[in-house]
């Protein structure tokens, strides 16, 4: 466990349709919410048809996270989780947008899937509601994507993500906001469609209750208490009925609701044809709503990391069980890895002495698993794998730079593949990646005694001292030692052996 608990820690959810912080106290492991900000920024409808994010979008949404920022502006960096979603999963000048929201955060922001998404809209939601049994279904709408998610207790096991949102609805089929029947059929349609592969596998038969998160969801529970159309939840009679309602209607402006914001009217019937449409396919009768969304279960996800019960940790070892990749082996490259960050403590690469080290032992843990795919190549196999697999509790971020450790793990060492990493990580990932390097071709035999060794790095040279006699006893690694003087100097770095 890290030696300093912080006293408070934040979670910001970066949505497609909202920006949503929320700032706990941490004292004796107990959390208390003292802050919540909320902004609705409607990210995703400052897409253009190129998807790229308009200018005017942009900056309303720097304005809210400056706000954001300067609430958050006093908490060390392992204290703060900020995650983007759909729309910055997919917007081409995501990067550009980002590097000038996180000058604004004075955080860094990392991007996750839409798997990782619902994995942690669940925590959120089974830390929220007592623990019953039951099987539970979880749905929650954002602005771009919609997510499903079926687990038990706290642990969710079926996951979905799909590419449909309250913000990307109302545009693209209530155009204008004009609202009319054949509109909302087509809708409803769509939804239906994205839902159709999914639909024994969220069928009603699956679970025991529903669970609907996200403002979208809370709203459309509101308004059905507040016109007395359900008095338990979002019911499918009070759906029916909040949707003839609506198609009295011919414009959003019109929606004029009881329990329903003004900032919410424009995306309203967008939520309410996926709702709808997501009842009818799945035969859904009743949904309660919770309190609990995807920052407060970045809060949780932030408490183990805390408390060094980090889920990355888990998943890639439960991925290395899956791939049959030699445990022992990947054990004892962690300990050489150990040992070498403790001597290489001082430099820049090894400032944040905790994350390289985790990221070097993931790589230990993984580097081997495109073997099960090939022989051949299975370096290249074992980063495809990591780059483009679902890991729990990874960002897209970590994801990339510890599947450039793994492609660079062996053969040449090409720089220029860590060049669309971002900062520290485009200087520090050759390093680690040099470091990790090293540590294979040392335990290359796979069963070496642990061997007594001195490593410096110096700007572009590294130096390496053995014991007397180690290159006689070993000349197979030296051999290997010799190799790699030459694939590293090609990369503009000197190996020296003594």
């Amino acid at each position: 466990m890290p030696n300093q608990i912080p006293t408070h820690v934040a979670a910001i959810d970066l949505g497609s349709n909202s920006f949503h912080m929320i700032i706990c106290s941490l004292k004796d492991g107990k959390l208390q919410t003292v802050d919540k900000m909320k902004e609705m920024v409607r990210l995703a409808a400052g897409l253009d048809r190129d998807k790229n994010l308009d200018s005017d979008t942009q900056q309303r949404a720097l304005a809210c996270l400056e706000r954001f920022g300067q609430r958050i502006s006093h908490l060390p960096q392992n204290s703060v989780s900020i995650v983007g979603t759909n729309t910055l999963r997919s917007a081409k000048n995501a990067q550009q947008f980002i590097s000038k929201a996180e000058k604004a955060l004075g955080h860094p922001i990392h991007i996750i899937s839409g798997i990782e998404e619902a994995r942690l809209i669940y925590q959120g939601v089974a830390h929220s509601l007592a623990s019953n049994g039951n099987h539970r279904f979880v749905m929650d709408i954002g602005g771009s994507s919609t997510e499903y998610i079926i687990g038990l207790h706290d642990t969710a096991h079926t996951k979905e993500s799909l590419n449909m949102g309250c913000v990307t609805v109302s545009q693209n089929f209530f155009k204008k906001g004009e609202i009319n029947r054949k509109a909302f059929r087509k809708a409803c349609l769509f939804a239906e469609q994205h839902l159709e592969p999914f639909q024994d596998k969220f069928n009603s038969r699956q679970w025991q209750e529903a669970i609907g998160a996200s403002g979208s969801l809370k709203a459309i529970n509101s308004v059905l208490q507040a016109s007395g159309w359900s008095n338990n939840g979002i019911t499918i009679e009070g759906m029916e009925q909040l949707v003839n309602q609506l198609l009295l209607l011919k414009h959003v402006d019109e929606i004029n609701f009881a329990g329903l914001s003004t900032e919410r009217k424009p995306v309203f019937i967008g939520a309410v044809a996926i709702v709808y449409a997501t009842f009818k396919t799945l035969n859904i009768q009743q949904m309660t709503v919770s309190d609990g969304a995807l920052r407060e279960g970045l809060i949780y996800d932030l408490l183990d990391r805390i408390y060094d019960h980090d889920i990355r940790s888990q998943t890639s070892q439960i991925i290395a069980e899956r791939y049959h990749a030699d445990r022992k082996h990947a054990e004892r490259l962690k300990q050489t890895l150990r040992f070498i960050a403790y001597q290489l403590k001082d430099h820049p690469s090894f400032k944040d002495q905790e994350t390289s080290l985790q990221f070097l032992e993931w790589a230990a843990d993984l580097h081997e698993i495109g073997i099960e795919i090939a022989h051949s190549q299975y370096h290249k196999h074992s980063a495809y794998i990591i780059e483009n697999g679902d890991l729990a509790g990874f960002s897209k971020q970590d994801q990339l730079v510890l599947s450039k450790l793994v492609r660079s793990h062996r053969k040449k060492l090409n720089l220029s593949h860590f060049a669309d990493l971002v900062a520290p990580w485009k200087q520090n990932a050759p390093i680690l990646a040099i470091v990790f390097r090293l540590a294979c071709l040392l335990h290359r035999n796979r069963h070496s005694d642990w061997v007594d060794f001195k490593i410096t790095l110096k700007e572009q040279t590294i130096e390496l001292i053995f014991p007397e006699q180690f290159f006689e006893q070993a000349p197979l690694t030296y051999a290997d030692l010799k190799q790699e003087i030459d694939y590293l100097n090609d990369a503009g770095f000197t190996l020296s052996l003594k």
